[in-house]
């Protein structure tokens, strides 16, 4: 499961390496100096079952699939580096590949070229750890249809990865609160995936935007070769970029907090009666026996903590002062003192006899 109370980035990679292994050893090794909690890397084994054999762009892509040999290589170097794998497998065959594997792969992710493809979906279902599933560009039907799959066949391990890439993405056109209402229709846990300009001076703070609104997980493009006429380059920040938003991401999960009432020590000194909050004190001086009425208190700050608070006001109307209570003094149960009555019974008795 990916956490969910914690700052988490993914690197992603996606075709950046362009089938170059050593440049994609470097990305990693980058990765692991900025100190990324995982990487994420696009598997395609079977071209073929990803595109159709005339599409324009196979014979470009082709060159950057990186074989099932290549990828064992590859991928046990990022587990020694204590950072988690996502594997995104654009085909079935690389998703058999991955569940046939004794290399320990956090997440799966389908894309969303192929949220509904029937194949991937039913591969991905045997996936024993989190299935994540990209939502951008699609619709609440779609999105709707690959969750259903997978929960009627036993898997309840679905993360929502909410982003999408349009070379770069406008910040406009993101719709973070869009992460909420996905959140709340399917009860699962939701990601953002930024694709932003890295030009633009703000990408950082965009990208934790959604830290700050409580989804703690994080993926961004990167690059070490930045300014390089790369794929994906149009969204990938540079190593530099990357290790400020690690930095702001934690602030931003931080400042989000518990996600619940609770308050933390210093919230609970700020609401300390007495020398933060006012307390309740005698207006004037009280004496011994005198009945406490709501002209005798007041409402002060103080030096010390109170041992009542202002709600407690009318549990001590009506009570006799115990002893004599000075002006500015705490009223509490110390110097206060019930006066108990007998109840009323005669009505209850049998008058007949």
């Amino acid at each position: 499961m990916i956490p969910n109370t914690i700052p988490y980035l993914i690197g992603e990679t996606a075709f950046h390496h362009q089938g170059d292994v050593p440049f994609l050893e470097e990305l990693i090794a980058n990765a692991v100096e900025v100190g990324v909690d995982a990487m994420k890397f696009h598997l395609t084994i079977d071209l073929d079952d990803y595109m159709v054999s005339n599409h324009e762009a196979i014979e470009v892509i082709r060159p950057w699939c990186l074989s099932a040999n290549d990828w064992s290589t590859v991928l046990p170097n990022v587990i020694e580096q204590s950072l988690d794998l996502i594997l995104l497998c654009n085909d079935v065959a690389s998703l058999r590949w991955v569940n046939d594997s004794a290399i320990p792969v956090k997440a799966i992710e389908l894309h969303a070229t192929g949220l509904n493809d029937y194949f991937l979906l039913e591969e991905a279902a045997k996936f024993e750890q989190t299935v994540v599933l990209g939502t951008g560009g699609s619709t609440i039907e779609e999105i709707q249809y690959a969750v259903d799959f997978l929960r009627n066949r036993g898997k309840t391990d679905i993360f929502l990865m909410h982003g999408f890439q349009n070379y770069p993405t406008d910040f406009k056109d993101i719709n973070l609160s869009k992460m909420r209402l996905l959140a709340g229709l399917f009860d699962l846990p939701v990601g953002y995936a930024d694709h932003t300009d890295p030009a633009d001076p703000d990408n950082e703070a965009i990208s934790v935007m959604g830290a700050a609104a409580g989804f703690n997980v994080l993926e961004k493009h990167f690059t070490h070769a930045f300014g390089e006429k790369r794929i994906d380059a149009q969204a990938a920040v540079s190593v530099d970029q990357l290790r400020n938003v690690k930095r702001l991401l934690g602030k931003a999960v931080a400042a989000y907090g518990f996600n619940d009432l609770r308050m933390s020590a210093a919230e609970k000194k700020y609401g300390d009666t007495g020398p933060m909050k006012k307390a309740i004190v005698a207006r004037r001086e009280i004496k011994k026996g005198e009945t406490v009425s709501i002209e005798d208190v007041a409402f002060k700050r103080t030096n010390e903590s109170a041992p009542l608070k202002q709600l407690d006001l009318p549990k001590l109307i009506g009570l006799k002062a115990a002893t004599t209570i000075d002006k500015d003094t705490f009223i509490d149960y110390s110097n206060v003192e019930y006066v108990y009555q007998s109840n009323e019974i005669s009505q209850f008795k049998n008058t007949d006899s």
